[in-house]
């Protein structure tokens, strides 16, 4: 098969969950731990480093994966969902896999993949894992994919846990309250491995500190970790909060025994699209007008994304905003700006929310606009009535903004 043709048959086969929904969704680690067998446990022969939480574990992972390549090391870094091309998942010092080795991991497994009935992101996890090993990586960031405890990258031991913070998404798998979420999340949490909070939460502090001492592991608040001032070139403003949890973690790994100086810290944090290639974090396309992209599409990352769009100044706002069927639209909608002229559109997925039925919806909490047959014309639509002065922001879903990318 050709990588094409590879990737397709990983999508199709095995239905992947950010396409499809809940029909994809394998809330259990008996395939993974299977798989990891018969690989040979790659997932041993590399040190980690675990990222969860609601929001920020991209960022998280991609700053630390700067970082640790600024200060010398081959790193590792997996990463979900990808924008534009599965091989964003997994890199090395910033370097995405050949394609040769997606489809001989392919080819060599398919027979026990499919005789085990793997997800898509089980067996993209393996990939990952037998890659990691293969290279002889010094260190792996690994970002969990939802939830924590019965996530598929939930079988490594890392040398520091990091849990950015606790939201409500993905409720229908992980439950309705923040404290079922962190009890979810929490479930990253190791012997002995020290954890890293990015966000206090007097609903979810006492679930954390019950997992920390059920397995003696040392609980850092990362507010409570005294930190200089730095700067990234990842522009939102959230980024703020990301960093506090990455400079704790590298505080950790600097007491194991990792080398880290403090140059390294700085120019990885002022560096991390060059290192990583991440892309689609509060990232400014274009001037005159103005095009800001943004891939937050829950209530907690949509609150800070508007927060800092308040402080932008613009003559009119234009809106592209597509999402997913099982969205809860009702807590997100009504953080969106009324002042703002909206192009809804359907992103290119079977998991997209049909554009007219999003446009209906929106008008019941006062966002007036029109609905596109896609997400090009849609974004085109709202280059061509803004003016020089104007700002256009597309998001609400990974989809949409990968489209437009």
């Amino acid at each position: 098969m050709t990588y094409k043709q590879t990737v397709e048959w990983m999508f199709q086969q095995l239905p992947m969950y950010q396409r499809v929904g809940a029909t994809a969704f394998k809330k259990d680690l008996t395939r993974t731990l299977k798989m990891a067998e018969y690989l040979g446990h790659p997932e041993r022969k590399f040190k980690s480093v675990h990222i969860a939480g609601t929001n920020g574990k991209g960022s998280t992972s991609h700053m630390l994966a700067a970082i640790l390549q600024e200060a010398g090391y081959k790193v590792g870094l997996y990463t979900s969902p990808h924008l534009k091309d599965f091989r964003e998942r997994i890199k090395i010092n910033g370097v995405v896999i050949p394609e040769k080795a997606v489809i001989d991991f392919i080819e060599k497994h398919r027979k026990f993949l499919e005789e085990n009935k793997l997800s898509f992101f089980e067996m993209t996890v393996g990939m990952a894992f037998d890659y990691f090993a293969e290279e002889k990586v010094d260190i792996a960031i690994i970002e969990v994919g939802m939830g924590g405890r019965l996530d598929s990258t939930n079988i490594i031991t890392p040398e520091v846990s990091v849990i950015t913070n606790i939201g409500l998404d993905h409720t229908q798998f992980l439950g309705n309250s923040l404290k079922e979420v962190a009890g979810e999340k929490a479930g990253v949490i190791k012997n002995e491995v020290p954890v890293i909070i990015g966000e206090k939460d007097e609903e979810t502090i006492p679930v954390f500190i019950e997992a920390a001492v059920k397995n003696s592991a040392e609980l850092i608040f990362a507010e409570n970790v005294e930190q200089k001032q730095y700067s990234t070139d990842l522009k939102g403003d959230y980024q703020n909060k990301n960093m506090k949890s990455v400079v704790a973690a590298v505080e950790v790994l600097r007491k194991k025994g990792w080398e880290i100086p403090e140059e390294a810290l700085k120019n990885g944090l002022n560096s991390v699209k060059l290192h990583t290639g991440l892309q689609g974090r509060w990232d400014v396309l274009q001037e005159h007008p103005r095009v800001i992209c943004d891939t937050a599409h829950n209530k907690e990352g949509l609150k800070l994304v508007f927060g800092q769009l308040g402080q932008e100044k613009f003559q009119h706002l234009h809106i592209v905003l597509g999402v997913v069927n099982d969205k809860d639209l009702d807590s997100v909608l009504p953080l969106f700006p009324k002042d703002a002229r909206y192009y809804y559109c359907k992103p290119d997925v079977p998991r997209g929310l049909d554009a007219d039925e999003l446009a209906k919806k929106a008008l019941e909490f006062g966002l007036d606009g029109r609905s596109y047959a896609s997400v090009k014309d849609a974004y085109e639509a709202a280059l061509a009535e803004a003016v020089d002065e104007d700002l256009v922001f597309v998001g609400g879903s990974n989809f949409v903004v990968a489209e437009v990318l």
